[in-house]
């Protein structure tokens, strides 16, 4: 069967050759630096006396460069992007160019925005770390997971077919209620659930700079925890075989067992998985405070109060980078927990 290259698609293998961005599918807004949980993994909530968010004609300046890179996805994430004070006037923006909007979201504000996420929105992914009571104790909320599925059912009754997604950090806390969370998600209701490892070692998410070893010890796991969480996957495998079948996970087998290799490498038992990346060509963030970067990990590389969003991503610093980085070499995609390998010809 002959493919047929449209535009756009030829714009996205000339980025990844080039290294310039002529189509630029995904665009990851921070709205503003505020969160309304208090997760052990993240410290984005730490900002909340410090608040900076995009405004309006912050988004409205993007616009331009987002029909220039034929921007098709929009990802609000935070923190909880739904705590911005004109959230949905910043969706409408957006949507005045037809571009799709997702929201990252805690999940404890969507019963009370429920009927404008339906009207204004296309996706929502939350955050699901646990069953009941281990979710709680992660999301340092009281009734974080009651609120979470409330709000997901909610939505669902409203609209069954609006797509409601899951992602979960593996880490400490958690991976050992990897199969109850699985059925969490089919007690909320969700469409599917993802899941990834703990990024202990960047100064992403709001870290002034990378943890020191004492934290990381909190949501890293030890060598003693290490050999309970193969058995968990193994036996995962086996008992949620029909899940990874038709795709209610997201990873594949192979995937989840790479977090068991995720964490033992940080004790010398393994190397590091590796990685398959081009989000710095399909992808870029932008943060509370206008900083741009290639991704959530590498460095910020400048600031839409200064220039347009599409000269940042293609000033010859940015171009530079793209063709210097080795994503299997180089030590933050090595540890990356996060990654991101868009097809050309995938459809968003």
């Amino acid at each position: 069967m002959k493919r047929i290259f449209s535009t756009e698609i030829f714009k996205r293998f000339y980025t990844l050759k080039s290294h310039k961005i002529y189509s630029l599918p995904i665009a990851i807004l921070m709205p503003h630096s505020r969160c309304n949980c208090k997760c052990v993994m993240c410290d984005i909530w730490k900002g909340n006396k410090n608040v900076k968010e995009l405004s309006e004609n912050d988004i409205k300046e993007m616009l331009e460069s987002f029909e220039i890179l034929k921007t098709k996805l929009v990802v609000m994430s935070g923190g909880e992007a739904l705590m911005h004070p004109n959230f949905f006037r910043l969706c409408d923006i957006l949507k005045s160019k037809k571009i799709s909007i997702a929201i990252l979201s805690t999940g404890l504000l969507l019963k009370k925005y429920v009927n404008e996420i339906i009207e204004k929105t296309d996706e929502v992914i939350v955050s699901l770390d646990g069953s009941k009571e281990v979710h709680d104790i992660i999301r340092n909320i009281p009734n974080a997971y009651d609120k979470l599925k409330e709000g997901v059912q909610e939505l669902k009754s409203l609209d069954p077919n609006f797509r409601v997604t899951a992602r979960c950090v593996i880490q400490k806390e958690n991976y050992y209620d990897l199969p109850n969370i699985i059925e969490a998600a089919h007690e909320i209701g969700l469409d599917q659930i993802g899941f990834l490892t703990a990024d202990v070692t960047t100064d992403a998410f709001n870290r002034p700079e990378p943890w020191v070893d004492e934290k990381v010890d909190e949501v890293s796991l030890s060598i003693d925890e290490l050999q309970h969480f193969k058995e968990t996957i193994n036996s995962l495998l086996q008992t949620h075989s029909k899940d990874f079948k038709n795709k209610f996970i997201a990873e594949s087998p192979e995937k989840i067992k790479n977090f068991y290799n995720y964490y033992a490498a940080f004790h010398g038992l393994c190397d590091f998985p590796p990685i398959k990346c081009n989000a710095p060509w399909v992808s870029a963030v932008v943060e509370a405070d206008g900083s741009v970067r290639p991704c959530f990990f590498h460095a910020v590389s400048g600031n839409i109060s200064d220039n347009s969003f599409s000269d940042i991503l293609n000033s010859e610093s940015s171009i530079s980078f793209r063709k210097s980085l080795d994503v299997a070499s180089n030590p933050v995609c090595k540890k990356c927990v996060c990654s991101l390998n868009l097809s050309p010809f995938a459809k968003l």
